[in-house]
């Protein structure tokens, strides 16, 4: 027979500290109390605004040029927020003005970034540019050639392989703001595909997700992206034949994330 006796206090209060996930919630009879109930609700209430929200295109690309960035921006063919979430297949292609524009910077890139808010433009805004900071770091050399910051207003993740088709790069970094949950309206995603064009699929991608401080923090989650950008070009692929074996590399050798290859 299960036990059905009530968790000690102090278990409880180590298994909350432990995840964000609602779990021990206080009850008032046969129903929540109120300040669960209240905190609920506000949650769910973060997590709409985030996908209501509208990225703020004009600060973020002063703050990428204001740090010595060329940046570019275009749109998909999602003329507004509305069709952008009714229509998933709108926002997955350039519209003709932003491909055009692409063109006149086509070149032999081996990867560009493209940052759209996606679902969370909160996460774009407050997690891309650090993200992105640091990872230029290793990638700022002469054996990395990086296309100019594509910043794609109503964007989702396929929007990546129009553009890095059209400007002739070898991989695509896409930045994007995930699906908000009740407990991270802020999430941040990159999607790493090599050889972009349209029509790939997400097998054929690599994912790193949940990128925040409270999730994946900044400096793991750019070694997991140099260490997949180095394996993608030095392989020639990514998706479900690329494995993150970043970590186990790193707890052998440091070095073995070599930037240069």
């Amino acid at each position: 027979m299960a036990d059905r006796r009530p968790a000690p206090l102090d278990m409880i209060a180590k298994l909350r500290s432990a995840t964000p996930a609602r779990i021990f919630l206080p009850r008032a009879g046969a129903a929540l109390t109120t300040r669960a109930t209240l905190d609920f609700q506000l949650a769910h209430a973060e997590a709409r605004d985030a996908v209501e929200e509208r990225l703020d295109v004009e600060t973020l690309f002063d703050e990428l040029t204001s740090r010595g960035l060329a940046a570019v921006r275009v749109k998909s063919a999602a003329r507004d927020r509305r069709s952008f979430l009714l229509r998933p297949d709108l926002g997955r292609r350039l519209d003709d003005e932003s491909r055009e524009r692409l063109k006149t910077l086509a070149g032999d890139y081996d990867l560009v970034f493209i940052i759209a808010e996606g679902l969370s433009a909160r996460a774009i805004a407050r997690h891309a540019v650090p993200l992105l900071e640091k990872t230029l770091q290793f990638l700022n050399q002469p054996s990395w050639k990086i296309a100019p910051i594509v910043l794609a207003e109503q964007g989702r993740v396929a929007l990546g392989d129009d553009i890095g088709e059209t400007l002739g790069a070898r991989l695509a970094a896409v930045l994007i703001g995930e699906r908000p949950g009740l407990s991270s309206p802020d999430s941040l995603g990159v999607y790493l595909t090599y050889a972009p064009r349209i029509g790939r699929t997400d097998a054929e991608r690599n994912c790193l997700s949940n990128i925040r401080p409270q999730g994946l923090a900044y400096d793991e989650a750019t070694r997991k992206l140099l260490y997949l950008c180095n394996e993608a070009r030095r392989r020639q692929l990514t998706g479900v034949e690329l494995k993150d074996e970043a970590e186990t590399l790193a707890s052998e050798a440091p070095r073995a994330i070599d930037v240069k290859n």
